[in-house]
């Protein structure tokens, strides 16, 4: 590839990046709405506020347009910001995961050294926004006669979150499992990767490959890690227990997807190194 080619696909590359990183951050922006207008339709769900709308309903059927429903008014209002923000966070992850799809393909226009570098940069991008992004919806529904369907509980947390949660609630081992596999080896082995193929000439490069190796025999334990926290956070008691997957995990397995394709490419990096 002459020097103009390599310097158009770099400057693709960047323009790539920064509309990930663009995307990525109205996506998680959008996902925050989405959680508090979702939070603001769980408190308009208790026995008594439900109780107060069967009434509100009642008196409106027999007063018709003479009685104001305000109730009723902020509850669909409400409905529609939390359906339009659920609509717009999933709207900017499918072009976040366009623009990622796209940058992968740089693999056939890169050698093995810079493909590792910009795919080290950009899984700690999906990492980062696996991480923070709410990741998982639970709710606990219980149906009362007379009133309706009433929530009794609501959790919507991401990673992060949920590893504060558990700390605070005592569950100090699951929460420092999680902790271990879903933040710190994620971000290890992205820097193992990132420092390899920056400074892969260098002695105290070829000190730490057998740590990235090491680091390399985890990757599936994210995917494991993700199966475990849906399973822990869906094992909740009570009548009616509805799990909804929000965009958080689609940026965490992003993020495994990458990693496995970078190590992989890295690799092949230190064996071809080693021949010459």
């Amino acid at each position: 590839m002459g020097k103009i080619q390599k310097y158009i696909v770099y400057v693709l590359l960047s323009i790539l990046m920064m509309g990930m990183v663009l995307y990525g951050e109205k996506a998680y922006t959008q996902a925050v709405v989405y959680e508090d207008a979702t939070t603001e339709l769980v408190a308009l769900q208790g026995v008594e506020e439900q109780a107060s709308r069967q009434l509100e309903n009642f008196a409106k059927s027999i007063l018709g347009d003479l009685f104001n429903d305000s109730r009723e008014v902020n509850f669909v209002q409400i409905k529609q910001k939390q359906n339009h923000a659920m609509q717009e966070a999933q709207r900017y992850t499918r072009y976040f995961m366009y623009l990622l799809g796209a940058l992968l393909l740089s693999f056939f226009y890169l050698c093995l050294r810079e493909f590792t570098i910009v795919g080290a940069i950009v899984a700690m991008m999906t990492l980062v926004l696996g991480l923070i992004t709410p990741i998982l919806m639970v709710t606990i529904h219980k149906e009362v006669e007379y009133i309706g369907d009433i929530v009794l509980s609501f959790e919507s947390k991401g990673v992060i979150g949920s590893i504060v949660k558990l700390f605070d609630g005592g569950d100090i081992v699951v929460a420092l499992v999680i902790l271990l596999f879903s933040v710190i080896v994620p971000v290890l082995k992205v820097l193992s990767l990132l420092f390899i193929s920056l400074f892969m000439e260098s002695q105290f490069a070829h000190h730490i490959v057998k740590f990235f190796k090491m680091i390399g025999k985890w990757s599936m334990v994210d995917v494991f890690v993700v199966a475990v926290f849906l399973v822990y956070l869906t094992a909740n008691k009570g009548d009616v227990s509805r799990a909804q997957v929000e965009v958080g995990l689609y940026f965490f397995l992003a993020y495994v997807i990458v990693s496995m394709l970078v190590s992989l490419s890295a690799d092949r990096m230190l064996h071809q190194n080693k021949k010459r």
